[in-house]
């Protein structure tokens, strides 16, 4: 049984999949999206990872806010959620994101990728790192 994380935002939604033991998180690929409200393409993509990974139910990060408001965009993340849940027979879980793009961040730096080249990593990272963070909840 696998997990799939996911970070999704306006332009890319990052992807990364738990190892078979659930125990660490592997960041996969970023989906690139032409337009926010056009999901049929995004919504297919997972579809194949899903298919690929055998993955039994999905994490996606939740953005509240620093003080624990919700902001715009977590109205299209739960319209996102239901779409996913309805296209796949999958459970979708939300996971609470805040500071995962600078946890990301961090770990690019220290891993040294060079700054011009962040960017190409930088949400599929921040989809490993919700996805460990869901993991690592549930084994403590």
């Amino acid at each position: 049984m696998r997990i799939m994380g996911l970070d999704y935002g306006s332009k890319t939604v990052g992807v990364a999949i738990s190892d078979e033991l659930m125990i660490t998180a592997q960041p996969v690929m970023t989906i690139e999206r032409k337009s926010e409200n056009k999901l049929r393409k995004t919504l297919a993509k997972i579809e194949e990872l899903i298919d690929e990974y055998k993955v039994s139910f999905v994490v996606l990060g939740y953005p509240k806010n620093m003080d624990n408001s919700e902001g715009e965009r977590v109205a299209a993340t739960k319209e996102f959620a239901e779409h996913l849940e309805r296209r796949t027979g999958l459970e979708v879980i939300l996971q609470d994101e805040r500071l995962t793009t600078i946890e990301s961040e961090r770990i690019l730096v220290e891993a040294g990728v060079r700054r011009e080249h962040r960017k190409d990593y930088v949400d599929k990272m921040a989809a490993a790192v919700i996805l460990q963070s869901y993991l690592d909840s549930q084994h403590n």
